[in-house]
């Protein structure tokens, strides 16, 4: 079985969450005169290019260089000025990120206020991109896909914990809503465990009754559907890879090959062998290709 890298947002349905950016970006070119004082009624996240830049964040400073991410929490009051004798550029992108399409998903997480963004060798040339192209007075559908890139670089990186506050306040809606996800999360990353369910359900503060019909209501399925639809992704992954029908319903916990394949056929849509065939087809067309 493939090993998986487990991180705080493995698993998490990527339709659960949705970004919106609420102005246009901010691009950053401060010469040495440079001052900011003022807070935002969203969250707002700044990555530096060039040069630096030091800011007090709620009472607390926050240097930045080269590669660095900070995020500036909304409502929160924040000063800045530049602190290298090289320009200061980057961008600042004023966002909101909800789950489920009514909870602030950053408000329900500890993270530290800057990071070194551990991927910036990659990243910085997208960071350095979405500056030069960002419009002045709009937002584009490339940008939100680009910033979402980099807000979950981000986020990864940054996280310390899930916010107990939250986690513990079960009448509110929020705390539904992130309980749900995190039951998704582990689903999704361990499909194949036959508990994985149950332990993930065991954990939820909830009657097992209603939290179902909360579940089927947000991601579509109930857990135990939901499992069966990660273990067809999961077996989708394995016949890319030219691996035989029978060989993955037995990866996958299928004794009966005929079954599973019904199973694949009702969450993805194609029969398994057809969908290895197809696979096979695009390998051999790119190895064509090539070979022209």
């Amino acid at each position: 079985m493939d090993e998986t890298e487990h991180t705080v947002l493995t698993g998490i349905p990527p339709e659960a969450l949705s970004v919106h950016l609420t102005r246009s970006t901010i691009k950053m070119h401060h010469g040495k005169s440079w001052r900011v004082d003022k807070s935002n009624q969203v969250h707002d996240m700044v990555v530096c290019l060039t040069g630096g830049a030091e800011y007090v964040v709620d009472g607390t400073a926050v240097h930045l260089t080269e590669g660095d991410a900070m995020l500036i929490p909304a409502q929160c009051r924040f000063r800045g000025h530049r602190t290298s004798d090289q320009r200061y550029t980057g961008i600042a992108q004023h966002f909101t990120l909800e789950l489920f399409g009514n909870v602030d998903f950053i408000s329900q997480m500890e993270l530290r206020p800057s990071v070194r963004l551990s991927g910036w060798p990659y990243l910085k040339p997208l960071v350095q991109h979405y500056h030069d192209a960002a419009p002045l007075t709009s937002t584009t559908l490339a940008q939100h896909h680009a910033f979402m890139v980099v807000l979950t670089a981000f986020i990864e990186d940054a996280f310390l914990g899930w916010r107990q506050s939250a986690m513990a306040a079960v009448e509110n809606r929020d705390a539904l809503s992130l309980h749900i996800m995190l039951v998704a999360a582990r689903i999704s990353a361990e499909p194949l465990d036959a508990g994985v369910v149950e332990a993930a359900l065991a954990k939820v503060p909830y009657n097992a009754e209603y939290f179902r019909r909360a579940f089927r209501d947000r991601i579509g399925y109930t857990p135990p559907k939901f499992a069966e639809l990660k273990k067809m992704e999961r077996a989708v992954h394995y016949l890319s890879f030219g691996r035989s029908v029978k060989d993955v319903a037995d990866e996958l916990g299928y004794r009966d090959p005929y079954y599973f394949s019904r199973m694949f056929k009702r969450y993805i849509g194609a029969s398994p062998s057809s969908y290895r065939l197809k696979s096979k087809d695009r390998e051999l067309r790119m190895h064509d290709h090539y070979v022209e």
